[in-house]
Formats: structure tokens, sequence, C-alpha cells
């Protein structure tokens, strides 16, 4: 989450990915403004709270009618859909999310969302692209091995520790630019230049060798805790004794590193059933944080918006502390589906509050749904996601030592100067982030450029202008010297969280986010609403319009 080494990006590929996430395409609106008051219209629109095997049920039935939908959408005979997550809102809409494949290949950036009404009619469409998925032949002139050095060399360049490629790599359809193309994907293995692992995926072209694009993988995210006082955490009792194991929330483990690097930790146990000293002397202090904040995330996601775990299939994921030393970083990871942290430098201020938990914690979620590709527009857009829930969890939390607040990693001092690694009502006063967005956004580091959403959260939440909120002073401005009157940090949450889960794919850059959020500030209040114009009003002022 904190810092992380930059993203290396082509200047073809930072151009190619900024036109094809703009691509947005939808068919009808699924708004439903007009007679129907606006509390009727966001209890309609809102996702419903769908049980594991509800949410599997529908899953199922949209796996037995993938080749009706591939048709219906005029899809060409060589592409499938694969089911990926559904939403249903309160109406009984229904939100379906796919990847594609051609001709047996995984299509990158092919990714859509069909949204059908109740009684099953096609609304409209969202997709990544509007390329038709086709290429001159599936046959590459180049042997993987070709993609797999030049993935390495890639990493090498980044000053990537230990790379080498965790598999061979698999050939697939590259379509984010626009253009498919018959490429290799490599993933390539070891540690980032600050010891985070890496999981550098490499997009090479199957028939000339060009690199296409680059992203990284690892997304960097009763016991007495370090940061938030005396808490109650889920355990399980083993044996004698008992582990770290939230049996109420998917199973979800805390799990101790012992200050290794590896991915596979070992369980904590307690004879009592009395976690820590809040101290971060004790081992068990920094789990205790951990734990306490996956449990408030988990809470947060299915009390707020109806979803049953990161995946919405109820199952837990899986917490890592002490991470190796002195290392002032956390991470999530898809490939073990877990969230690890960093005991930060000294090893006596682990990564571990509220924020940071809920930060990582989000980036499964964003796996899940949109899959925002971490790198160029998409990435921020990524990083800002984690932001802005870790900012809802928080201020959800209600948590006397840990208050809710608009700054990101207050409690961890990673600076060692007590200030915030990141401010949403002004990005820029961390020295690096994004208040505004340009042209040249999708060129910077996906933690600086997920300033213009954090931007646009608080805006859209607060207003600009000086105010002061649990004892923080605030002071927002616009780009433009305009007046923004906020709708609501509920509202403004949700109204991201139904853009995320709905209208949002793998490509979406920020011109797309702001007609992802219309979409959804319209689906939920109604077209005329004052959080439709709300919502607008706020990406305005980060200069998005």
């Amino acid at each position: 989450m904190p810092r992380s080494t930059r993203t290396r990006r082509t200047a073809a590929a930072a151009g190619a990915v900024a036109a094809a996430a703009a691509l947005l395409a939808t068919g009808l609106t699924t708004g439903t403004a007009g007679a129907a008051d606006a509390a009727d219209t966001a209890a309609s629109a809102t996702p419903a709270k769908l049980s594991p095997s509800h949410r599997a049920e529908l899953l199922r039935e949209a796996n037995d009618t993938t080749a009706r939908t591939a048709s219906t959408l005029g899809l060409g005979a060589q592409e499938k859909l694969v089911v990926k997550d559904v939403i249903k809102d309160g109406d009984g809409t229904t939100h379906t999310r796919y990847e594609r494949t051609f001709a047996g290949l995984p299509v990158l950036g092919g990714d859509l969302i069909t949204h059908e009404s109740k009684g099953g009619k096609l609304k409209g469409v969202t997709k990544a692209t509007k390329a038709t998925i086709k290429v001159a032949s599936t046959r590459a002139r180049l042997v993987p091995s070709t993609a797999e050095r030049a993935a390495i060399k890639a990493a090498q360049a980044d000053d990537a520790k230990l790379a080498k490629a965790d598999k061979a790599p698999r050939k697939v359809i590259w379509a984010a630019d626009g253009k498919p193309t018959l490429a290799y994907e490599a993933v390539v293995g070891g540690l980032q230049a600050d010891g985070t692992p890496n999981e550098l995926h490499v997009i090479t072209d199957a028939n000339t060798g060009k690199e296409l694009f680059t992203f990284q993988g690892v997304k960097n995210g009763t016991g007495s805790s370090q940061y938030s006082g005396e808490v109650e955490l889920g355990t399980a009792k083993e044996g004698s004794g008992y582990t770290l194991t939230d049996s109420e929330r998917g199973g979800h483990k805390t799990l101790d590193l012992r200050n290794g690097q590896g991915s596979q930790g070992e369980a904590f146990t307690d004879d009592d059933d009395k976690w820590g000293t809040g101290k971060p002397e004790d081992a068990q202090t920094a789990a205790v944080d951990a734990h306490y904040g996956a449990a408030l995330t988990w809470d947060y996601y299915k009390s707020v918006h109806g979803r049953d775990g990161i995946k919405g299939d109820g199952q837990g994921a899986t917490s890592n502390v002490h991470y190796g030393q002195n290392y002032s970083n956390a991470f999530w990871q898809d490939s073990c589906f877990c969230m690890t942290y960093g005991d930060g430098e000294g090893n006596t201020h682990p990564l571990t509050s509220i924020d940071v938990a809920a930060h990582e914690m989000t980036h499964g979620v964003t796996s899940a749904t949109a899959n925002l590709t971490y790198s160029g527009e998409s990435g921020g857009l990524n990083e800002a996601t984690s932001d802005i829930f870790a900012t809802a969890v928080e201020f959800n939390a209600d948590n006397g030592e840990d208050v809710g607040d608009y700054l990101i990693g207050e409690e961890i001092d990673i600076r060692g100067d007590g200030s915030p690694l990141r401010y949403m009502d002004k990005p820029s006063k961390d020295g690096s982030s994004l208040d505004n967005w340009d042209e040249n956004a999708g060129d910077v580091d996906v933690h600086y450029s997920s300033g213009i959403a954090n931007h646009w959260f608080y805006l859209a939440s607060e207003g600009s202008g000086a105010k002061e909120i649990n004892g923080v002073a605030y002071d927002s401005p616009t780009v433009d010297g305009s007046k923004v009157e906020g709708i609501g940090r509920d509202k403004a949450e949700k109204i991201w969280f139904k853009a995320l889960t709905t209208y949002m794919t793998s490509n979406t850059d920020y011109a797309a986010a702001r007609e992802a959020t219309l979409k959804a500030a319209t689906d939920l209040y109604g077209a005329d609403s004052a959080e439709v114009k709300g919502v607008d009003a706020a990406w305005a002022g980060v200069g998005v319009k």
C-alpha cells in the first residue's frame, strides 16, 4: 500500500490504455428517475444482500446461459463468456460480469457486464473495449521462452531481485488497446526493490516480441491492539488453546511470518484467548490489529453493501503479519488470497491500523469485481478505491482510539514525523499525489494518481472549503475555484461501490469513472437528483468533465 516501485509502461502502452479505458460502452441506462421518490429509487437500485447460496445459484444460472448471452451480444463464433461475478439490485435487476475467451485463449481487456431486468430483458451492456475480438491466427511466430526472457529482463530493469518466471508464459489475446493482438503473458516472481513480493505481468506480442504492457499483480493494503485500544476478536478453540480464526467471518485467519519473506505463516495460539499487550514488542499485538481490521472491513461490506466477504461467497481470506525486517509496507496478493503487513522502521510501527487493513482487503474486492488493471489511470482508480473504502470502514468502525478521518495511514507514522501517508482533501500535501486530473495522469505512479479520485471522494462527501470534522481541520480546493456542496459520505461511498461493481471494467480510466459514478448515482437517486449533480460537480472540481 504505502511505498511501491513505479510500474513500468512503454509510452505506446500508456497511450493505448488511456484510449482503451475510455471505452465504457453501455446500452440503455438503468436509471429509474421519475415518479418514485428518492428513497424508493435508492432502495430499488441498491445491491441486495445475497447469501452465499443465493449468489451461487445466480452464478449457476448465468453459467448455464453463457452461449445464449454471447449470441444476444453478437459475439463471434470463436468467443465464449466466462462468468466472474453477479450483483442483484433490490428491484431484481441483475448485473453479471464476464471475462471472455477467443479460440480458447483468455482475452485480456475483453471483460464486460450485462444488465438485465427482473424479467430477464437485456437493458444494457458495459464493455472494456468496443473492438471486435479477432486475430488473423492463434499460431505464434515466437516460442514462449522468448517472451519469458523478455519478461525477466523487464523485471530486472525495475531492480527486481531473484527475478524468475513463476510459470511458463501463457498465450492470450491482448485487447486493452482496442486492437486485439496475439500475445504472451509472463509473470515474473522474486522480490521488488523494496522487498515486496514480485508478480510482474509482462504482455509481449507473440509475433514481433514487442513489449505491449506491464502491470504489477501485488497490490500495495478481546485483544490489546496498538492502534485501536481494547477490541473484541473472532477466535476459535483448537486443542487446549485458541487461534486467530474468525468462524463468524468465513474462517478468516491471521498468521505469523516471524519476519520471514514467505507467504506461509504459522498460526498464533493463546491459552486464555486474551491477545497482545498493545505494545509492538509482543508479537500478538500486530496480529490483534490486523485481525480486528479484517473483521471491521468484513462487517462494513456486509452491513453497508450486502457483500458477504471479499468475493461475495462467504469465504474468509488470510492476514499475514511480521513480514520481513523493518519493512514499511503492506500488500494484497490474489495468488494466496491474503494481505501481508510489515512491521515498519525498527519493527516498531506495524502497518496494521484500521485503514491500512481495510485498504488491503479492498484490493481483493476490486480484484473480484472490476479488476482494475494495476497500471496507468485504472491503477490509480484501483488504489483510490482502497483508500475510499479504507476511509469508509474507519468512519463506520466508530472506534474511539482511531476515529474516522479523511487521512490515510495517520496511525502508522511511516514518515517518522507523525504525518499521514495521504490526505484526501488536498492530496498534494503529501508532496507527490495529484489533486486534479491532467493528460499525464496515466504516467504517474498509481499511488499518486489515486489522489484525483481521493480528492473527488472528499469533495463529493464533504464539499469544498475549510471545515473541521472529528477534530481534524480540512480545506479542500477545486481546480477551477468552484464551490462544491457535499452529498454526504454515506451516499458517496454507496455510489462508488455501485459504480465499481456494476459499471467499471478492467480498463476504466478517469473519464469512464465519471460516467460510471453518474450512472450509479442516477440508478440510486434519480437522473435529476441532487446526488447526481453533486457527483458531477465533484468531478468538475478535480478537472474531470
